[in-house]
C-alpha cells in the first residue's frame, strides 16, 4: 500500500515574503506535525522562477517577483528544511500544478492516496490536486484543511469546495 503526502510550496515568499500572509504563518506548525507523522513517501515541491519571470505569462499577471530560485524566498520554511531527509523527492515547478510529478507518482504504479498540504490552496493545491485526479482517477487525493492557506481565507474556503465537487476528499 502506496501512501503519499504532499506538501506545496511551503517556502518563505508564500509564509512571511512577498506573497506571505498570517493564514500561511498559521499552518507551519501543522504541516511541520503532519510531515513528521506521516506514514508513507513525503515529496516536496518548490515554486520556481528565474530572473525573466516578470516577462512570463505569470509575471504579467501577478507583478510580484518571487520564488525565485537561489534567494532566501524561495527556500523552504526553515522548519520543513530541517525535517526533509534525503529520501523525500523535491520538485521544482515552474507553473501552477507539477506535471513530473504526477507523471513520477503514476509511473512507481498509482498510490493508494495522495495527500496534499501547503500553500496556496486556491492555486497550486488545487492544481496539483486536479491533476493528480486526472492522472490517477481511482487514487483517492485528500487535502488537510487546517495544514492549507489560501490568498485570502474566502479562496481558500472556495478552493475546498471546488475540490469537494470534483471528488478530493478535504479533512
Amino acid at each position: 500500500m502506496r501512501n503519499v503526502l504532499v506538501v506545496v510550496d511551503m517556502q518563505k515568499d508564500f509564509i512571511d515574503g512577498a506573497l506571505g500572509t498570517k493564514e500561511a504563518v498559521g499552518i507551519v506548525d501543522n504541516v511541520a506535525e503532519t510531515v513528521k507523522s506521516f506514514d508513507g513517501e513525503v515529496i516536496f515541491t518548490r515554486d520556481t522562477h528565474g530572473d525573466d519571470y516578470m516577462e512570463t505569462q505569470e509575471g504579467k499577471n501577478l507583478p510580484v517577483p518571487h520564488c525565485i530560485k537561489g534567494t532566501d524566498g524561495w527556500r523552504l520554511d526553515k522548519k520543513l528544511e530541517v525535517l526533509r531527509t534525503d529520501a523525500m523527492k523535491i520538485f521544482d515547478k515552474p507553473t501552477f500544478g507539477s506535471v513530473e510529478l504526477a507523471a513520477y507518482l503514476k509511473a512507481g504504479g498509482a498510490p493508494e492516496s495522495i495527500t496534499l498540504i501547503g500553500l496556496c490552496t486556491d492555486i497550486c493545491v488545487i492544481s496539483n490536486a486536479m491533476l493528480f485526479k486526472a492522472y490517477m482517477p481511482e487514487t483517492k487525493i485528500q487535502v488537510i484543511e487546517r495544514c492549507c492557506a489560501g490568498v485570502t481565507p474566502e479562496s481558500h474556503i472556495n478552493a475546498l469546495e471546488a475540490m469537494k465537487m470534483c471528488q478530493i476528499q478535504v479533512l
